[in-house]
């Protein structure tokens, strides 16, 4: 298996981006990451496009097609794969594409992932969005994401004394690091009043304990490592690509306060990486909720598990701070594209290694880690980059 390196990135700005199609997104920023990196239209051998459901936000199906059509690599008839895992989508978009490329059946791959989520209204996006859980057994009884999340969050305060202040901390950091992002949907800081005075959306999450509807699109351009150089003086090489399945409903899984798959994933990258959480200067981690986020830096093995929230409170996770998570934002401020969400996490570590973040840059950060989920931990996708 050769080795493999993110060589151009590209990113459109997150929001209700009502001006803009899903084909002008897409294509915007997969333009900008071929400029990133200097390619040529006929160097690119494959595609892989991360969408969770265009076929109910925007009634079209055979996305694969369409991305080729309208990046105008069509005539040159470039195969094009969609890749659905629900909010995973685009964290598995980029390991086809680094699939690909490491087993040498490809050199010059797109992965890209694009969701356009304000075209329908609220109700039909909470519905598509529960679909990514277990329809029978979940939905059909009511349960949307929300609700699912609030469970689990819930049983975490029940067993380890996770607060509501704890919880509201999470997307005060973010919405902070995202006042610093110029791309994010959401770019004014919150304080934990601002949190716990917003509506109660399901028990004990507020609505700004939760990740807005967005519009958005990103891209990165993989290569085998060997020949990175030709096309960027700022390789950023991919150490590990693992993904995990778990139980899709909450009730099948033996403790819902830690997700399986993110465990198994982070350890097999960890390994393959040769690498342990406390090697990791940066992450991006999968934030739909904050509780999610919590969890999240428990399972991936920065914290231990329950001591999250605290650590959280005690600004362990700002930049700056031990471990700095979601210095972009995360989904919880700079939004969440479904489709999109785990390439552009790729492209905020990218930019941060090649220390290109600007106000919010993580000073000396080498060792990235991204963790992208599909629905409640149906899927974990995790990578860890380095300069």
């Amino acid at each position: 298996m050769r080795d493999v390196a993110i060589i151009g990135i590209g990113c459109t700005n997150f929001g209700e981006l009502w001006d803009k199609s899903f084909r002008d997104i897409f294509v915007e920023a997969g333009v900008m990451a071929i400029e990133d990196a200097g390619v040529q239209g006929e160097e690119i051998d494959a595609i892989y496009l991360g969408n969770m459901s265009a076929g109910r936000f925007i009634e079209q199906e055979h996305l694969a097609s369409l991305a080729a059509d309208y990046a105008g690599l069509a005539s040159i008839n470039i195969p094009s794969t969609r890749v659905e895992a629900a909010c995973a989508s685009g964290g598995l978009a980029l390991r086809q594409a680094v699939l690909a490329v490491a087993s040498g059946y490809h050199d010059i791959v797109i992965a890209g992932g694009a969701e356009k989520m304000t075209d329908v209204d609220t109700d039909a996006t909470t519905d598509v969005l529960a679909a990514a859980a277990d329809r029978e057994w979940e939905g059909i009884m009511g349960a949307t994401f929300p609700s699912i999340y609030a469970m689990i969050a819930r049983l975490h305060m029940h067993k380890y004394g996770t607060t509501s202040e704890q919880l509201a901390a999470v997307a005060v950091k973010n919405h902070y690091n995202a006042s610093m992002n110029s791309r994010a949907q959401y770019q004014s800081p919150v304080s934990i009043e601002n949190v716990l005075n917003s509506s109660l959306i399901a028990d004990p999450l507020h609505l700004l304990d939760c990740s807005p509807i967005t519009d958005g699109a990103a891209a990165v351009i993989v290569a085998p490592a060997e020949i990175a150089k030709q096309y960027t003086d700022t390789p950023i090489h991919i150490l590990a690509s693992t993904q995990t399945s778990s139980t899709i409903a909450l009730h099948d899984r033996k403790d819902i306060t830690t997700l399986d798959s993110t465990v198994v994933a982070a350890n097999k990258a960890f390994n393959t990486a040769k690498l342990t959480p406390g090697d990791i200067d940066i992450a991006e981690v999968h934030d739909c909720f904050t509780i999610a986020e919590i969890l999240a830096i428990e399972d991936i093995g920065f914290f231990k598990k329950g001591e999250g929230g605290k650590a959280t409170e005690d600004g362990l996770t700002a930049i700056g701070a031990e471990i700095p998570v979601n210095a972009s934002g995360g989904l919880k401020a700079c939004g969440h594209p479904v489709g999109a969400t785990g390439i552009k996490q790729a492209v905020e570590i990218a930019e941060q290694l090649r220390g290109e973040a600007g106000r919010r840059q993580v000073e000396g950060a080498e060792i990235g880690l991204i963790h992208n989920v599909g629905g409640s931990g149906g899927t974990a996708v995790i990578h860890i980059l380095s300069t």
